[in-house]
This record gives C-alpha cells, structure tokens and sequence, in this order.
C-alpha cells in the first residue's frame, strides 16, 4: 500500500512514526518539544513543535497522517475561526468546583450516567465550559465553536476548512457525547456554556476527515488513550494499567458503561468498541515515598523488596498518600498497619509499598471484572512495569498473564495505523470494519503459575485492612 505517518501531540511534546502500510515497520521517527505550559496552553505552539518534528523530510513519501493528542484539552473559536482564549488543558485544577456544580445542575450523578455515562469530572470540556461562563464570562459570550487539541490540529493540517471533524473516541471524553448512543447533548453544553455552540461531526474509525492541500489523506485523529490502546493491539479480554505517579485502568468492552458514582469512565474507543476507564491517584508516587523515606531510589526500592516474602510480614500499606478516587477517599490518607519487631525492616516496608500500590491497582481492575469486563491480560506501561518487584508481584494480584511491552511511541504508532486504515478503505484494500493486522508489540509476559494462591492470600490480608480501615468503601463503585 505505501508509507504512512503517525503523529501525537502530548502535554510536553510530538513524536512521529512513519510506518509500512502492510508490516507497521517504523522507518523513521520525528521529535519536538513543547514549550512548558500550565493550566493554559497555546495551540499555536503546538502546530510549531509538529513542525519541528516533521522536519529534515522525514514525511517524504507519506500518503497519510493519523493525529494523536493530550485528551480534555479545551479549544474555544469565535465565530471566524479565531481562538477566543488559550486552551484550557486536561490538568486544570481550577475547574474542580465547576464540575460540582454541574452534577448537581442536571440533577445528579445518576442524571449524568443515564445522559452520557460519566458524572461531570475536572478534565472534562464541560466542566471548562461551566468555568469559562463563570469566570470569564466576556470570552464566553465569543465562543462560536467547540475544538479537543486532536480535532485544532487535524482541522491545521487540512488547511481550516468549513467541515470541522472529531471522531469518537475524543468525543467520549468531552461530557456532552454520549458513547452509548453515539450522539451529541448539545443541551449539556447549553446547560454548562449558557448558549449553544457549533461541535465537529463525529467521525467512524476507518472515515478520513480529508485531504491536505498537498494531497495528503488525513485520518479522523484520535485521543492518546485511545491511540494507545490501538497500537498496542489491545482487543477484548485485555486490560491495560498505566504506572505514573498515578494510575489508570483500562478496558476494551463491547459497550458503554455507564456509572452513577464516577468510579468509571465511560470513552470509546477507536475501532468502534468501548473502554471503560478506572482512575487511581496514587501508583508510582507511593513507591517514590517510600524509596525516599529508606534512603535509596526505585531500583534500590525493587532490590529491597524482593528480599522480603509474599505479605510483607504482615506489612499492609493503603496506598492513599494524595486522597484516593477508587475508593472515592478524596480527603484520607494513608495507612501503615502490622507493625511488629520482626516486620520493622527496611525491607518488608519496601515490599508492601509495591504489595500496596498493586492491591490499590488490583481494586480499580475488580472495579471493571464488576461490571461484566472480562480480562484475561494486562499490559503494564510506565519504567515503573520494568522494576523486577512489579513484574514478580503484579501477575499473582492481578490473577493473569501480565505483558510488559518494549517501550516505544504507541500513540503515535496507533495514530499511524489508523491512517494505514483510512487509506487501506479509500484505495478499496481494507474494510472498513477491519483494521491492518499490524504484527503484536514486543514484551515480556508473566504468568502467576503456582504464586496465584499465595498472590490472593496477599490480596485478601490487604482487602481486609482496607475494609477495617474504610468500612464499606466500595459498596457505591460500579
């Protein structure tokens, strides 16, 4: 078929990968930096950085584009295309009380699931919608129209034309689509905005938002999550966990899940199925804690820990340092229990901050076994899933084969292979209900083998101080 690129604009940065069309080979790969930012960010930069990264020819030969980018980003346009403002980004702690005030504007947790299958959130775009109207409320009287970053940048790279496109998967993620019906609320926005405002269409997975003035066919774009998950490979029966300083859990389901208690995210994803996330505050922050509490760093933390045994001698950590989301333990902390003379070494702590903050992760993947997903893998992400603790422990909690993939740019790569699609459809090569068949991504795998018994008494001795400490605090989730 030909070459293809695929490019994603993160919070910090863009990378792009030109791939084969048939084989997924990455011939050559592009870098730029973003200029730092804060609650606000400059789409102009961004267009920059892609530049920068696109350049010294490295796009020669390329047929098509899939555009990847930080998702919940906010990009309002008055009515002549102009931006109204910076972009409010995904991180905007200003908008917390904003998201409040919405729940509780449609009537509740349960009026938001039934409507779009999430309750309001900070990151959302209408929760920034409510917060524009409130706090600067001569900008929003401008706001003509409705742009995630993905959907600013396709719009760049096809020369700004009337027809403004999104596709699914970043239209989850806004608060105002719903990923059950597939449609619109144009109410919601009129509920957070004050006034109505022109939103994209909403593109299917295979559907290109068109071609550049150059001639270069442009992909519908994406969402990181979703892109992610679609250069993984990841279908049903996977589960993917994400290691930063906090964690995230994330399924390929069939359909949309919707949740009166926020616990879950309900986005789509990019192949028309769904994935449903889970949200943890704390992850690799509780062994970055620990580790300089004992005075050495995260490999040190692993060498520590994998001289102590399964339970930690009785150790139990709650890894609640930051407040928890799931459990929804926004003001608690953290709690240390177990402790006996023989369990005071280095150590054992060292053991029960990763037993801890896998446990915590392991709630969150229960969370979604709740409802109905089924998971019968875990890709672990993040330099976090490399330590030879996690890779030792994760598989007995988790309770099934964990993957650790070679690290590589998979947002970009699945961006890049939704372009291979879209272009595959138009040359009448591909269906559009089936994407490239890219070979599977390199990694480790682990099995629980004979530690699945001693990995579930570990989860039941965490589960029970969990439960002494926070009665019922899971009843609501799900």
């Amino acid at each position: 078929m030909g070459i293809v690129a695929g490019l994603d604009s993160s919070s910090d940065s863009t990378r792009i990968v030109v791939c084969d069309t048939d084989t997924g080979a990455v011939l050559r790969h592009g870098y730029a930096s973003h200029p730092p930012s804060a609650a606000d960010g400059d789409p102009q930069a961004w267009l920059m950085s892609l530049g920068e990264a696109a350049g010294g020819g490295l796009l020669e030969g390329v047929q098509a584009i899939g555009v990847s980018a930080q998702q919940q980003g906010l990009i309002t346009l008055d009515a002549g295309g102009v931006l109204v403002r910076p972009a409010l980004l995904g991180n905007d702690k200003r908008v917390q009380a904003s998201a409040a005030d919405l729940t509780d504007a449609l009537g509740g947790r349960a009026a938001w699931a039934e409507a779009v299958g999430t309750v309001p959130q900070a990151g959302q775009a209408v929760a920034k919608l409510r917060w524009l109207a409130r706090n600067e409320p001569e900008s929003a009287a401008r706001v003509a129209a409705l742009f995630q970053p993905h959907d600013w940048l396709v719009w760049q790279l096809l020369g700004r034309p009337l027809r403004r496109t999104t596709d699914r998967g970043d239209a989850s993620g806004t608060g105002f689509w719903s990923a059950a019906t597939g449609a619109w609320r144009p109410d919601l926005v009129e509920l957070a905005l004050g006034r109505q405002a022109t939103l994209p269409d909403v593109l299917g997975p295979a559907e290109a938002a068109g071609h550049t003035p150059e001639g270069l066919l442009i992909s519908a774009g994406t969402g990181e999550t979703m892109a992610a998950a679609f250069g993984l490979g990841v279908g049903l029966g996977d589960a993917v966990i994400s290691l930063g300083a906090s964690g995230s859990v994330f399924s390929v389901h069939h359909s949309a899940l919707a949740d009166t208690t926020g616990t879950i995210t309900s986005f789509a994803d990019a192949t028309g199925m769904h994935l449903p996330v889970v949200h943890t505050l704390n992850a690799v922050r509780v062994l970055r804690g620990t580790a300089e509490l004992l005075g050495t760093d995260l490999a040190g933390l692993s060498d520590l820990a994998m001289h102590s045994s399964p339970g930690s001698y009785g150790l139990v950590l709650l890894p609640y340092l930051e407040g928890e989301r799931t459990p929804q333990l926004p003001h608690t902390a953290g709690t240390l229990t177990g402790l006996r003379r023989e369990s005071m070494k280095p150590e054992h702590l060292a053991r029960a901050a990763f037993e801890g903050m896998l446990c915590g992760l392991t709630d969150a993947l229960d969370v979604l076994r709740g409802r109905g997903v089924e998971v019968r893998r875990v890709f672990l992400l993040g330099a976090a899933a490399e330590l030879p603790a996690v890779q030792a422990i994760a598989p007995s909690l988790f309770g099934t084969q964990v993957v650790v993939p070679q690290p590589a740019d998979y947002a970009a790569l699945g961006a890049a292979r939704q372009a291979a699609w879209a272009l595959g459809v138009q040359q009448g090569v591909l269906s559009p209900q089936q994407p490239p068949l890219w070979p599977s991504v390199a990694g480790h795998a682990f099995d629980p083998g004979e530690d699945l018994a001693v990995g579930q008494a570990v989860r039941q001795q965490y589960t029970t101080v969990r439960e002494q400490t926070h009665p019922g605090a899971f009843q609501a989730a799900g």
